[in-house]
């Protein structure tokens, strides 16, 4: 007897997106002229897509 895998649930939610994207565009106006930004600009767009 094989049982079918669960389905995963999510591990963030919509409401959840909205404030790591809020904590990363606050941040990355802390860090804007480090070359660091660019990988933390990358992720902000990302997340806006998501949610």
């Amino acid at each position: 007897m094989t049982s079918e895998p669960q389905r995963s649930r999510a591990v963030f939610s919509t409401e959840d997106f909205r404030l790591i994207r809020e904590a990363v565009g606050t941040h990355l106006q802390k860090i804007k002229d480090t070359p660091e930004s660019v990988k933390y600009s990358n992720l902000y767009h990302r997340l806006g897509r998501v949610g």
